[in-house]
C-alpha cells in the first residue's frame, strides 16, 4: 500500500471524528477527578486537554490552577498536588506534605477522587445512550420479517448454515432482533441454533471454536439479511458489464442456465464461472438482454446495485424524554457486559492471538464512518465511553484502578504505602502502557501497509 492510493479526505473525516470524540472523553473523565480534588480541598495546579511537553497551544491561570490545550492531539490530564501521577514530580514529593497536597488527605477521599473519572465516563455513556433512544428511536430489523432468510459466508456455512435459513432461535431461545445474532453467538456462547429450512426446523450445532474463528478472520458480518438482486445503479465505463454492454437500470435475472433472484446467488454463480465465459440475462424495461462476458478472476462484473438499507425491513421503538434514560441505562450495562465478555478472547478459553485482536488509536479511528454522521458518532463515543471506564478500573499502576488498589489496602490494613513504592509502581505502570501503546499501534501500521 503506498502513501498515494490513500484516501486522505476519508482519513481526515475519521480523524476529526476520533479526536472530537476522545477530547469530549478525556475532558469529562479529567473533570471528574477535578472536581471531587477541589470538593476535598486540594490544590489542582493544571487542567489540560491534549499534552503539552515543551509548550501548550493555549494556557490561562485562574487561581491555583493552570488550564490549557497541548499539542499533542490525544488525551488529557489534570495535575494535583502531592499526588504521584505520569509528571513524576519528584521534587514535590521531596517536601513535607502540606494540607492542600492529596498525599494530605484520607484515603476514603483520595479513593473518590481516584473513581471520580470513571464515575464520569460511564455517566457520560449512559446519557449519550438516553440522548439517542430520545431523539432517534432504537432501530432493530425485527427477525420475524426476513422471510427470504439469510445469506450466509463462507464461514457460516461451514457449520451448517445455508442461504435463505430462517433464523429463529439460539439454544431455542427466540431470536427477535436480527442484529443481536451475531453478537450473541460470539459472546454467550450458545451451543446450537435453530433454523427453518424448506419449511422444517433444522438443529444446526455450533462448534466450540466457532467464536474465535470469526474473530480470527474478522468476519463478525457472517450472517446477513437476504436480500434481492436489484437494478445496476451505476455501470462504470471502465468495468466488464459495460464492455458486454449493461446499462443503468439492468437487473440481472439469470447466469447461463441458472435463474438468479438474490444477490447470494449472483455471487455464488459468478464464483464458478471465474475465467470462463458466460451468458448474462438482464431485465431492461419489459425487454431481456442476453450480454456475453468473460468473467474475470475477481468473480465482479463491475457494476453497482442500489443497496440502500430500508430495502431490509426495520422497526424503531420510540421514547419519550423520562422513558429514555431507563432504556439509555438498559442498553449501556449490555455495551458494558459485551465489552468485558469480549476479553475471554484475551485470556479464555477462546483466545486469539494478540495480532489479530489489538489494536491503537488507528484502528479505534477507523471505526468512525467516512462521511460525518452524528448518530454514529454519538453512538461510538458512547461505546468508547464504556470502554475507557473499564479499562480505568482495571487494577494496574498508572491507572484509576491502580491508584485506587494502593487507596483500599491502606483503609484495609490501615498502613500508607511510601511515596517510594508508588513512584516505582507509577513507573512500572507507564512503562507497561506505554510499551502495549507502542505495540498496538505497530500493529496498526503492519495492517495498514500489508494491504
Amino acid at each position: 500500500m503506498t502513501l498515494l492510493a490513500i484516501d486522505w479526505g476519508t482519513v481526515g473525516v475519521k480523524t476529526l471524528q476520533f479526536i472530537l470524540s476522545f477530547s469530549i472523553l478525556v475532558t469529562l473523565h479529567e473533570f471528574g477527578h477535578f472536581i471531587t480534588a477541589r470538593m476535598f480541598k486540594c490544590r489542582v495546579e493544571k487542567f489540560y486537554l491534549f499534552f503539552d511537553p515543551w509548550f501548550s497551544l493555549f494556557k490561562k491561570k485562574v487561581g491555583d490552577t493552570e488550564y490549557g490545550i497541548g499539542w499533542v492531539p490525544f488525551g488529557g490530564y489534570v495535575k494535583i498536588a502531592g499526588m504521584v501521577d505520569e509528571s513524576m514530580d519528584k521534587e514535590q514529593m521531596k517536601q513535607e506534605p502540606k494540607p492542600w497536597e492529596f498525599r494530605s488527605k484520607p484515603a476514603w477521599q483520595r479513593l473518590i477522587i481516584m473513581l471520580a473519572g470513571i464515575f464520569m465516563n460511564l455517566l457520560l455513556g449512559f446519557a449519550i445512550y438516553s440522548m439517542m433512544l430520545f431523539h432517534w428511536g432504537d432501530e432493530y430489523i425485527p427477525n420475524a420479517q426476513l422471510t427470504n432468510g439469510i445469506m450466509a459466508d463462507s464461514l457460516a456455512q461451514s457449520i451448517g448454515l445455508k442461504n435463505g435459513d430462517q433464523v429463529v432461535s439460539l439454544d431455542n431461545k427466540t431470536i427477535e432482533k436480527f442484529n443481536r445474532i451475531s453478537t450473541t453467538i460470539l459472546l454467550d456462547d450458545p451451543k446450537s441454533i435453530q433454523v427453518k429450512r424448506d419449511g422444517q426446523m433444522v438443529n444446526i450445532a455450533i462448534p466450540d471454536d466457532f467464536a474465535k474463528n470469526v474473530i480470527t478472520f474478522k468476519d463478525k458480518d457472517f450472517i446477513y439479511p437476504r436480500m434481492f438482486m436489484y437494478p445496476a445503479k451505476e455501470v462504470p465505463d471502465t468495468s466488464i458489464a459495460h464492455k458486454a454492454g449493461m446499462q443503468k437500470g439492468d437487473k440481472v435475472i439469470a447466469i447461463n442456465d441458472t435463474n438468479i433472484t438474490f444477490l447470494d446467488q449472483y455471487r455464488e454463480t459468478l464464483a464458478h464461472l471465474k475465467n470462463k465465459p458466460a451468458s448474462i440475462s438482464v431485465l431492461r424495461g419489459k425487454d431481456t438482454v442476453r450480454l456475453q462476458l468473460n468473467v474475470p478472476a475477481n468473480g465482479l462484473l463491475g457494476f453497482v446495485q442500489d443497496l440502500s438499507k430500508d430495502r431490509i425491513p426495520t422497526d424503531t421503538v420510540h421514547y419519550g424524554f423520562w422513558e429514555s434514560f431507563p432504556a439509555g441505562f438498559q442498553k449501556g450495562k449490555e455495551t458494558l457486559r459485551n465489552y468485558v465478555l469480549q476479553f475471554k478472547f484475551l485470556f479464555g478459553k477462546h483466545r486469539v492471538n494478540p495480532n489479530e485482536s489489538l489494536g491503537g488509536v488507528i484502528s479505534m479511528g477507523n471505526l468512525f464512518p467516512s462521511t460525518w454522521d452524528w448518530q454514529s458518532f454519538w453512538g461510538i463515543t458512547a461505546f468508547f465511553s464504556f470502554a475507557l471506564a473499564f479499562m480505568n478500573i482495571l487494577p494496574i499502576p498508572a491507572l484509576d484502578g491502580g491508584h485506587a488498589l494502593f487507596c483500599l489496602i491502606e483503609m484495609i490494613t490501615g498502613r500508607k504505602p511510601s511515596d517510594k513504592t508508588l513512584e516505582i509502581a507509577q513507573m512500572i505502570g507507564m512503562v507497561l502502557l506505554l510499551g502495549l501503546m507502542v505495540y498496538a499501534l505497530g500493529l496498526d501500521f503492519w495492517r495498514l501497509f500489508k494491504k
